[in-house]
């Protein structure tokens, strides 16, 4: 409604913080988020007042010196803020189907460039921290804050619409939400830092959005493919972390935890993108993920199809993670020796100097090829990297079994 994300943001704090003096004595409404929108919505209407006032002083007094200067200040923002105050004060909650999906389509515009779409959605919708952001794209959180900033001002100067584009826009915009979704769920997988490894509201999140997705677009093998990939992913969830909070390996969880619904809602998705004869990368992924979901035990895993569809992906999509993931499928078909010389080609090049399973991985087959020297060193590089408690507790347990060893 404002077209500018500071201003809501500050609007949106401010009801909050009415909220914390209102509620514990007055008892928590019964539609909370409602609440919230509607007190959010007359502190905006406060703030755009006292900033119109602000600026008509402000030409008050560049009157006295430059009357031209005076009145083009006064004309450039009162028309834009008297419409949105017309438009807040008509509006006494949403009517939008789905506020959330129109937030990643208003991100994701082609206007801004790809990695600002992808940095903006996931700081505002996925509601990860500038550092959280930052470490998804390997960047410092300065340099990814100084971005964010420059795209929230990009949207308020465009004019960038908050809608679902029509049916023949969405393509372009596509990819962007397709990484949005999928960078979001991987957060809720494997959180980036705090004392859970999985938070799982936001798996749940992606995984929502994306079936509304593939009901607007469901001819589209990609969409149809990352849901699949989501599905078959998060039916493990509750077998990925131990009774005391610990983190479970694949080949070591209990597979009857796994999530068969989900499982044979992936696999069926998977059918019906592959159908479409648009192969692409999530695909891909989720044909991964289905061969896991398919082995009864880890020893029955077809790691060489994982690895010939590890390969295929290489080709859609060239990056250093992509050649980390298939180093490690690697190691399990073929054995250590092979997979870690992969890494070690992978890591000359210093892309994932900085990234937790670079340095894991390493570690881990250094570990099976009894190079302990090596491996402290590498598990101790992942310990410094590592974000959240499982993880590094994780790490410790693999430490000290070197130094007991």
């Amino acid at each position: 409604m404002l077209g500018d994300f500071d201003l809501a943001e500050d609007a949106l704090q401010d009801a909050f913080a009415v909220a914390l003096e209102r509620w514990p004595s007055a008892g928590v409404p019964e539609n909370p988020g409602a609440w919230i929108t509607t007190a959010a919505r007359h502190k905006a209407i406060d703030l755009l007042r006292r900033g119109k006032v602000r600026r008509e002083e402000t030409a008050g007094e560049l009157l006295e010196g430059d009357p031209a200067a005076g009145a083009r200040v006064s004309r450039s923002h009162t028309q834009a803020e008297e419409e949105a105050i017309a438009l807040l004060e008509s509006r006494s909650g949403s009517t939008l189907s789905d506020d959330r999906l129109r937030l990643i389509f208003t991100c994701c515009h082609p206007a801004l460039n790809r990695e600002a779409q992808v940095a903006l959605t996931l700081h505002t919708l996925g509601g990860l921290t500038t550092p959280e952001v930052a470490r998804a794209f390997l960047l410092p959180p300065a340099t990814l804050g100084q971005r964010l900033v420059r795209a929230k001002q990009k949207i308020r100067q465009a004019g960038i619409p908050y809608q679902v584009p029509d049916v023949d826009l969405l393509p372009e915009r596509l990819p962007a939400v397709l990484i949005v979704l999928y960078l979001i769920f991987n957060e809720g997988y494997s959180a980036t830092a705090g004392d859970d490894l999985i938070r799982g509201e936001l798996c749940s999140e992606a995984i929502r959005l994306g079936r509304i997705l593939a009901s607007l677009m469901p001819r589209e093998g990609e969409v149809l493919g990352l849901l699949a990939l989501m599905l078959l992913q998060d039916s493990r969830r509750a077998a990925r972390i131990s009774p005391e909070g610990g983190l479970v390996l694949l080949e070591e969880q209990d597979r009857g935890l796994w999530d068969q619904d989900e499982i044979e809602e992936g696999k069926r998705l998977l059918d019906e993108a592959l159908s479409l004869h648009r192969p692409g990368s999530y695909q891909i992924q989720a044909a991964i993920a289905a061969l896991h979901a398919e082995a009864e035990r880890a020893e029955d895993t077809d790691w060489p199809q994982i690895v010939a569809l590890y390969e295929t992906l290489l080709r859609l999509h060239p990056t250093p993670v992509v050649a980390l993931n298939h180093a490690v499928a690697v190691a399990m078909a073929e054995g250590p020796e092979p997979g870690l010389a992969l890494i070690e080609e992978i890591g000359r090049h210093g892309f994932l100097e900085d990234y937790l399973h670079f340095h894991s991985s390493r570690a881990d087959l250094l570990r099976r090829l009894h190079r302990h020297a090596e491996a402290r060193e590498a598990y101790r590089r992942a310990l410094d990297l590592a974000g959240s408690t499982p993880e590094r507790q994780f790490l410790r347990k693999r430490l000290d079994s070197l130094d007991i060893s």
